[in-house]
């Protein structure tokens, strides 16, 4: 049991040195860092851009949908790295089951483009 939990080790003493030196670097930013307050570093920044408008305005819907389909594509894309990594091991089976599943999502693409959700004109 001991040698178990021994193998664990590395990965502590990894966790450990990441979070004492995020811990140090908030430690100094706020001990060193500059403190006067002004109006621009009180003010909003958006993107470089000068805050316009009221902050709590709607979004458009076909930012969400865009969202959303970013998410669905994002995960496609988790989902084919490991099987590229163990792509000789799966064979054919494991091709089949991956071309399925690209082919649902391909379906998919081609249905929220034929709705015009990508259009951002509309």
């Amino acid at each position: 049991m001991d040698d178990y939990l021994g193998q664990y080790l590395p990965l502590l003493v990894a966790l450990a040195v990441s979070g004492a030196f995020g811990g140090l670097m908030l430690f100094l930013a706020a001990v060193l860092g500059p403190k006067k307050q002004s109006a621009v570093k009180s003010s909003p920044f958006e993107c470089g851009s000068n805050p316009v408008g009221n902050a709590r305005q709607r979004f458009a819907v076909k930012f969400y949908v865009v969202a959303l389909l970013f998410i669905v594509f994002d995960l496609e894309t988790v989902f084919l790295y490991p099987w590229a990594v163990q792509f000789k091991a799966l064979g054919w089976v494991g091709f089949a089951e991956m071309a399925v599943f690209a082919a649902t999502l391909v379906v998919g693409l081609i249905y929220v483009w034929k709705k015009g959700a990508l259009d951002w004109e509309h």
